[in-house]
C-alpha cells in the first residue's frame, strides 16, 4: 500500500514521527486533520488549552491504519460544517 491514494509515508519529514504510534505503521497522509474544525466532533484525543486553542497534539488516530477511514467517515459533517458557514445570500448561489 505504500504510497497509494490512503496511504503515504514522508519519513524524510523534519518532524517525524510527529507523533507517537506503535509498529511501522504511520501514516502521513493527513499530516493536517480535516477533521480539527469538527472541534469536540472529530472523535479524536485531544484537549482545548489556554485561550480556548484546540491541541491535537495527543491524537495519532490519522497516523494510524484506522486513520483513513475514521476520517473519511467524518469528511461530510466537515462539509456541512462548511455549508453552515455560508451566508444566506451565498447559498442561494449554490442551491
Amino acid at each position: 500500500m505504500d504510497n497509494s491514494s490512503k496511504y503515504f509515508k514522508n519519513d524524510k519529514c523534519e518532524y517525524f514521527p510527529c507523533h507517537n504510534v506503535e509498529g511501522e505503521y504511520f501514516n502521513c497522509m493527513f499530516c493536517h486533520c480535516p477533521l480539527f474544525a469538527l472541534g469536540a466532533g472529530c472523535g479524536g484525543n485531544f484537549v482545548y488549552i489556554e485561550g480556548g486553542i484546540k491541541d491535537c497534539s495527543g491524537c495519532s488516530i490519522p497516523h494510524t491504519e484506522e486513520g483513513y477511514l475514521h476520517i473519511v467517515r467524518h469528511l461530510r459533517a466537515v462539509s456541512e460544517l462548511a455549508k453552515s458557514n455560508i451566508n444566506a445570500e451565498e447559498r442561494t448561489e449554490f442551491d
